[in-house]
């Protein structure tokens, strides 16, 4: 049975005349596929309207039509006319005895659900209610989201098709077209048709969607057009013809083609470049592709022979390449009526490169300036290069090579795309759980996360996500992460920053109650002297550090010996100063605190843990001993150091030989005290010797007294040569005297 005599008795839009269009390029068997998807879409889809208030059939025979004009196959077609069924009408989609599954295979079913998964997201994002839905990382998270869910390169095609026809029939039938509807095709489709080098369409979106946008803006460069597009196409077209004339009269083989720029890309070149109306020469323009580079300055002497070159208007990119290596010759030419047109000359690899490579059009046309640096391929760019090169072999008839295929799968597999409930798109590591979801939202979320719903179903915390789900994470009002979410045989995560933030916690956590324990000792100490209404802070940048933390910190790590708290007490009482100001940046590459790698030998004794002490910093050629501390290991101190003096008075047993063995590249923080007169450019005066001598300030503690300044610079040195000549550099300072902590 034909097409023609199924529908025959069909009311349109599947008439006759529809049924012999869009099935004319297939085999008998690609005609009954769609004979049957008719026949199931026919009765559901009678009355029904899409949200804007097309009719439902009238919608899906257009985008048919609209896919057979693209060459599709006979499976994408049908596919289109079942996505718009409601669902209850093509059973569950994941239902055993599913009928479209019985009646039309797999793969049909696949491209369905993949459609609906896309109409899904777009329905969420647009109901959305949270502004940062709407900013530009958003919508370029929604185009990543959008391929990662089309696996199949046809789903893309029907969604495109389908934004298209909404356009048309906004157009046509003069239904207003909501702008939001206006401006997410332009966000979001069009920059994907153009990623995909998918012309016909993209240029139509565009224009469609630019003109419920900026209606009055259109109408106006509308009228400056000084011909038709129908005008304008036939002179394309002559020109064309005279230019393949010329080149075979020549004998020079070359695929000539052209296209008229529509009215968006007028504007659009217009507002980037800050051009008038008249200052723009490619209105028209024509490519002109060959086999090798010698041929391109023959054609270019050929389009100059006919047409009368524009002066400043030609750019030899192959000979000056831009900077991401795009390759070809720009020329402006005038007619005989002196309207300008432009025209590119390239070969079939200078073509390759751009059309698939770094200067592929769609990185320039969008990234601007930035579009013009190279910029290294990451998987979604791969997939984007393969889906093209997948279109260009569709419409040539051959198959796509299984390198390509699985380059795209490898590229996919990498990273998926989930929502939060106000539509919002995140990018997560493959294998990501709802606990990588949290942290990534909010680290205090993650901390407190209990529980997750995923597609509005509880899951456990373990779930692998998948791309297109819609996450909502269940948290407690208070508490932290588990122990257990740092093992990595349990898999509760997937990402490093998520980890990383785990361990934060912990840490952070295991510091508090470090602190906690030395002040506990501190204030037995300080009940102990009678001393329980001195302020703690003072008392702590008296015993030389920054914050009463530090303090507890070494005191708790036996690093400090209580009975200096006597010994500074004992003092005489000093005014008060103003509050201290620290500044500490990050350590050294090889600093011997951050590495843990000191370079000090315990004498008799090998493979002890040893670590500097901050009271008195040693560094080498420093007389050093140590003292052995409760898990801590071995705690290195200066000889003549005050608290190690009184360490090692309350218990000598735990004093131990050491010797600094091989250094090697090692650095190590010292502190060096600066007294001087207080001036507006002292800071800078001692900033500037220490990077004359490229020595690294690690941290900077300041007290002031009536006009005389007290610093103490950490910095990190190699041995006592570079202390030597710091402070010889620093006291050549005017007011200033340095000396070494």
């Amino acid at each position: 049975m034909s097409m023609t005599a199924s529908f025959a008795d069909d009311t349109p839009p599947f008439d006759s005349g529809w049924s012999e269009q869009v099935g004319a390029d297939l085999d008998e068997s690609g005609r009954a596929l769609i004979e049957r998807a008719v026949a199931w879409a026919r009765a559901p889809l009678k009355g029904l309207q899409a949200s804007t208030g097309e009719p439902l059939a009238e919608h899906s025979a257009a985008v048919v039509r609209l896919l057979s004009e693209m060459g599709t196959d006979a499976v994408t077609r049908a596919s289109a006319l079942l996505t718009v069924l409601p669902a209850d009408a093509s059973s569950a989609a994941h239902a055993r005895q599913d009928p479209l599954l019985k009646a039309f295979g797999a793969e049909v079913v696949s491209l369905v659900q993949g459609t609906r998964a896309l109409l899904r997201l777009g329905h969420l994002a647009g109901q959305s209610s949270d502004a940062s839905v709407a900013s530009g990382d958003q919508k370029e998270m929604q185009r990543k989201m959008l391929l990662a869910m089309a696996a199949d390169l046809r789903i893309v095609l029907m969604r495109l098709a389908s934004r298209l026809q909404s356009l048309r029939w906004h157009a046509s039938s003069k239904t207003p077209c909501p702008l939001a509807f206006a401006r997410e095709t332009m966000e979001l489709y069009t920059p994907l048709a153009n990623r995909l080098g998918i012309w016909q369409l993209k240029w139509e979106m565009e224009d469609r969607a630019f003109r419920f946008l900026e209606p009055d803006i259109y109408k106006t460069i509308a009228r400056q057009l000084e011909e038709k597009r129908v005008q304008r196409e036939a002179f394309i077209a002559d020109a064309v013809a005279q230019l393949q004339a010329a080149l075979k009269d020549s004998h020079i083989a070359a695929q000539v083609s052209g296209r008229p720029k529509h009215i968006y890309s007028i504007w659009n070149k217009m507002q980037n470049k800050h051009l008038a109306f008249n200052r723009l020469f490619d209105l028209r323009a024509l490519r002109v592709i060959v086999d090798d580079e010698r041929s391109c300055y023959s054609v270019l002497a050929i389009v100059h022979a006919l047409w009368a070159p524009v002066s400043d208007e030609f750019d030899d990119y192959i000979s000056r390449p831009k900077a991401n290596g795009y390759r070809s010759l720009h020329t402006v030419v005038a007619d005989a009526d002196g309207k300008p047109f432009e025209i590119q000359i390239r070969t079939h690899e200078m073509h390759q490169f751009a059309e698939y490579g770094m200067a592929a059009h769609w990185r320039y046309k969008e990234a601007g300036a930035r579009g013009s640096e190279q910029v290294a391929a990451s998987g979604y760019d791969k997939k984007l290069a393969w889906m093209r090169q997948l279109l260009a072999w569709d419409r040539d008839g051959d198959p796509a090579p299984t390198s390509a295929a699985s380059a795209a799968s490898d590229a996919s597999v990498d990273r998926i795309y989930v929502m939060t409930p106000q539509a919002r798109v995140i990018e997560l590591p493959a294998g990501a759980t709802p606990v990588d979801f949290a942290y990534y939202l909010h680290t205090d979320l993650g901390h407190r996360c209990r529980g997750a719903r995923v597609d509005g179903q509880m899951v456990p915390l373990l779930t692998r996500l998948s791309t297109g789900q819609t996450v909502e994470i269940i948290a407690a009002k208070a508490g932290g992460p588990s122990r257990d979410w740092l093992n990595p045989q349990l898999g509760f995560l997937a990402s490093p920053r998520s980890r990383a933030k785990v361990r934060a916690w912990f840490n952070a956590v295991e510091l508090q109650q470090r602190i906690a324990a030395g002040q506990a000792l501190v204030e037995r100490e300080l009940q102990r002297l009678g001393k329980t209404a001195i302020n703690l802070e003072h008392l702590a940048q008296q015993l030389d550090f920054a914050r009463a933390d530090d303090l507890y910190i070494a005191v708790a790590k036996e690093e400090f010996s209580l009975r200096q708290i006597d010994y500074v007490l004992r003092a005489p009482v000093v005014e008060p100063v103003r509050p201290a100001t620290h500044v500490a940046s990050a350590s050294g590459a090889a600093s011997a605190i951050r590495t843990g790698k000191s370079g000090v030998l315990v004498v008799g004794v090998d493979s002890l843990m040893t670590q500097l002490a901050r009271c008195c910093r040693p560094a080498p050629p420093d007389r050093i001993a140590g003292f052995v501390t409760r898990g801590r290991g071995v705690s290195i101190h200066r000889h003549d150091c005050p608290s190690y003096a009184a360490l090692a008075l309350e218990q000598p047993e735990r004093v131990i030989e050491v010797d600094w063995g091989d250094t090697g590249d090692a650095v190590y923080p010292i502190d060096i005290s600066i007294r001087a007169q207080e001036s507006p450019g002292l800071l800078r005066d001692l900033s500037e010797v220490f990077a004359r001598l490229r020595i690294g300030v690690v941290g900077v503690n300041t007290q002031s007294r009536r006009s005389l300044a007290h610093m103490i610079f950490t910095v990190e040195v190699k041995n006592g040569e570079q202390i030597t000549r710091a402070l010889a550099a620093l006291n050549e300072i005017p007011g200033v005297t340095a000396s070494r902590h």
